[in-house]
């Protein structure tokens, strides 16, 4: 069947022919055809911009060529039809039009689809967030989009299809729209290089406002190739950011334990100068943080960076290491310039602080690692820097140390003790010893102090002045104090009912949440009475957090525990204590006693603490009697009870009934 028929319109423009092929092509008998017009069979028909030039044709009476246009067939496909026509006169007067139809849906349909694939493409091409340029196989500009002109502040002038790669960057290096130093060889030859490499890698450009773009080149099939352009201005500063942030100190901004680690080179200074590294800690800044909040504790470590940063050269490395530890890495001439500089930094951050009005003291100690043999090993100086600080603050405040070799076997003596420490509470190899309490009114031991052993299985027996220390650094006091009080109780309660037991007691101690409860659970656990028990404290630990420590012992206290003050008179404040706690008892320390006999204050002031012990109500006990003269004299002084060798060194819990037995005195061995 052909697809072409003729047709014929009247004035009005309504069919008044067909051809006879024309009913099986509109799919309609020219019956229904007939008086129907180009308008009224279409699917479009009042669509006045798509037929405007068709109805400009007609009224102007003037013919029409290759007007195409989609009818609407009755099965529902759309057809395209391709229309050309003449108007036609008879005795000079309009009769209307003819011409010839043809069928193009398929052809039509193809450039339709074509049409649609560059509307699609200009769309994707000017809705990018990227730039893109496209170049061919002569690299001659084919495609560019408006992206790429705004990133590059590009007008019309600046930029025309067909300009060839290098002219156009010559033309972004002539408006200096690139950094100073990228030449014009320079952009083409990344290109090129770029061009070269199996998977694309994005070039960095910087511009010359600073911005940095990315430019990504991909070869395409046949020749040239497509250049995207990225801003990635802002993900690299959110990168730098971000890599900011891991190895520096939010607080302090200064660098963080992670960036010391990292360091690749050393701060420079003099031939023959030596790395050295110095860890400083603050001193009293927890009682800062407490008495005025962590506010003005952050607002103080900020002032110390400050100062620390202002008082090293620039080439210096100052690290925050975390909490109140502070470090310096930087060369010396020798140790004597390194510990100079260690006492310069401890005076500077012991300088008063104003902060916004309040004034605020601290101190600080420092200890010092020096790299003599070479390596510049950051992570054993920082190391070694920490334990010359361990012992830089055993010395006392405001102390600097330099390490050497002993500090690191005294610390992995200490290791192995804590080590042994954690062995020992796991297989219970402690045990108490007990030295009496004598009144010395009757003579009789009132009591027995428990005093705490540890039986080493290489070792032997180890005095407490070795581990309780440790005990009380690590935390491990706590399991150790729980351990002695249960066993003091459960030893006790096989004694004579008028005699009590005293236990020590640390402030890690007494700080621990469930301190009283440990207490209270010994005695009923072991059926001791609460008014057999005594707790021996230090003013240690009244110094530290001291209304919840006096509420603790309150609660102990009501319960019919007996509260004693130990080493009294060695501390500045046991008599401030006195007043803000009934203490049962309190035990002159023994130093008194040693200077009594070479110094007469020594005897004066145990007089006194009696004399206060009296006023008060308080029974005083005199610890170190180690000879009859000694003896004589604090009874003298009106001391109620006394604790020595002169009676017994502590013994073992199986000799307790020998300690009972009463004592003889001089008087009995005379008669």
């Amino acid at each position: 069947m052909s697809s072409d028929w003729f047709w014929e319109t009247d004035e009005s423009h309504r069919f008044v022919f067909l051809s006879p092929n024309a009913d099986k092509i509109f799919g309609l008998g020219q019956a229904e055809m007939f008086g129907r017009d180009r308008h009224t069979i279409s699917n479009n028909g009042s669509d006045t911009s798509f037929w405007s030039a068709y109805d400009a044709a007609l009224e102007a009476r003037t013919p029409f060529r290759d007007f195409v246009y989609p009818y609407a067939h009755p099965d529902g496909e759309p057809r395209w039809f391709n229309v050309s026509g003449s108007p036609f006169f008879e005795d000079g007067r309009f009769r209307g039009y003819r011409g010839v139809g043809s069928e193009v849906t398929s052809q039509y349909e193809t450039r339709l689809a074509l049409f649609e694939q560059v509307r699609r493409f200009n769309a994707a091409l000017e809705n990018m967030s990227q730039g893109l340029c496209m170049f061919d196989a002569d690299s001659r500009l084919v495609v560019f989009n408006n992206r790429y002109c705004e990133m590059f502040r590009l007008g019309k002038e600046h930029l025309s299809l067909g300009m060839t790669q290098r002219e156009v960057v010559e033309e972004l290096v002539r408006l200096g729209r690139y950094q100073k130093g990228l030449t014009v060889d320079k952009l083409c030859e990344g290109t090129r290089t770029s061009l070269a490499i199996d998977h694309a890698v994005p070039v960095h450009r910087e511009l010359a406002d600073g911005r940095v773009i990315a430019v990504s080149h991909r070869p395409m099939a046949g020749g040239g190739w497509v250049a995207t352009f990225e801003d990635v201005t802002e993900r690299r500063r959110t990168e730098a950011r971000i890599a900011h942030m891991a190895r520096h100190d939010p607080l302090t901004d200064l660098p963080n334990r992670v960036s010391l680690r990292e360091a690749r080179t050393s701060p420079r200074g003099d031939a023959g100068d030596v790395l050295a590294v110095l860890c400083l800690d603050l001193d009293r800044f927890k009682a800062v943080n407490d008495a005025h909040g962590h506010a003005v504790g952050d607002g103080l470590l900020r002032a110390i960076a400050d100062r620390l940063r202002s008082s090293v050269r620039d080439v210096d490395l100052v690290v925050r290491l975390g909490g109140d530890e502070f470090a310096v890495l930087n060369r010396v001439h020798d140790e004597g310039s390194a510990v100079a500089l260690a006492h310069r930094l401890i005076d500077v951050v012991s300088a008063p602080y104003d902060l916004d009005g309040l004034p605020v003291e601290i101190g600080a100690s420092v200890g010092v690692a020096l790299d003599t043999e070479g390596g510049e090993d950051i992570e054993r100086l920082l190391k070694n820097a920490d334990m010359a600080l361990y012992h830089a603050k055993s010395a006392g405040r405001g102390a600097a140390r330099v390490f050497d070799p002993q500090m690191d076997e005294t610390a992995q003596a200490r290791i192995a003790l804590e080590r042994d420490l954690r062995e020992a509470l796991a297989n219970e190899l402690f045990e108490l010893h007990y030295q009496p309490l004598v009144e010395l009114g009757s003579g009789k031991v009132k009591g027995l102090e428990a005093l705490v052993r540890w039986r080493h299985p290489q070792k032997g027996l180890i005095s407490p002045a070795t581990f309780i220390p440790m005990a009380e650094e690590t935390g491990l006091i706590v399991p150790l104090g729980e351990w002695i009080l249960n066993q003091a109780c459960r030893d006790a309660a096989t004694w004579p009912s008028d005699v009590s037991v005293a236990v020590n007691v640390s402030a890690v101690q007494l700080r621990h949440r469930t301190f009283a409860q440990v207490v209270l659970l010994a005695l009923a656990s072991s059926g001791l009475k609460p008014d057999r028990l005594e707790l021996e404290i230090t003013e240690s630990v009244l110094l530290d957090d001291t209304e919840a420590n006096l509420e603790t012992l309150h609660l102990l206290r009501r319960t019919g525990i007996r509260i004693a003050m130990d080493d009294f008179g060695t501390g500045y404040s046991s008599l401030s204590y006195l007043r803000r706690f009934p203490f049962d008892k309190i035990k002159i320390d023994q130093s008194f006693v040693r200077n009594a006999e070479t110094a007469a204050d020594g005897g004066a002031i145990i007089r006194a603490l009696v004399g206060l012990g009296a006023s008060l109500g308080i029974t005083t006990l005199v610890e170190g009697i180690e000879t009859e003269d000694q003896l004589a004299s604090v009874r003298a002084d009106g001391a109620q009870q006394v604790q020595g060798f002169l009676f017994s060194p502590p013994r073992p819990a199986r000799d307790v009934g020998a300690m009972l037995l009463p004592r003889a005195t001089p008087d009995d061995a005379a008669a």
